[in-house]
């Protein structure tokens, strides 16, 4: 069985090849040249103006439109301030969602801890009230009970410190 050589088989693929490019080319040149219509204006039964390319009653009025070719660089360098723009913005939501998630958390710690030296000053207070005789440490080591008046005095103090923790 005779194989075929490489030539033979690719020449023909690279013929149906050239002819597509072909094809394409002159499509997008017709559609190129399709672009450049004529705009018309006209008002329509009901009184509404509208433009076309193919107005459905005459009189219509042909509008001069100038069409300008497309300043590439232009329009990246205003695709790219509006995509820095963006970035700005999202950075700026992140920073503002990142320091509100902060002062929230420093309120609730804020709250706990508050919360806390309340649960705290109410158990002293309980326990001065249910003790009958509170003392104090000297320096040396020793218990110095407090007498009658001290004892009131102390007690007074823990209410007064409990009930400002728990505002």
């Amino acid at each position: 069985m005779p194989r075929a050589s490489l030539p033979s088989i690719v020449a023909p693929a690279m013929t149906r090849v050239m002819a597509w490019a072909t094809a394409l080319t002159v499509s997008c040149a017709l559609l190129a040249g399709a672009a450049v219509a004529d705009v018309y204006k006209y008002q329509d039964e009901f009184g509404n103006v509208l433009y076309t390319d193919k107005p459905r009653t005459l009189p219509a009025e042909r509008v001069n439109v100038q069409s300008k070719k497309t300043d590439v660089v232009a329009v990246q360098a205003r695709q790219d301030a509006e995509m820095q723009r963006l970035q700005e913005q999202e950075q700026a939501r992140r920073q503002d969602v990142a320091s509100r998630s902060e002062e929230q958390a420093a309120t609730q710690l804020s709250a706990k801890d508050k919360a806390e030296r309340c649960i705290k000053a109410r158990e002293r207070y309980d326990a001065y009230i249910n003790s009958q005789k509170l003392y104090e440490q000297l320096p040396d080591g020793e218990r110095r009970y407090l007498d009658s008046d001290e004892l009131d005095a102390a007690r007074a103090a823990a209410k007064t410190s409990m009930d400002l923790m728990c505002q």
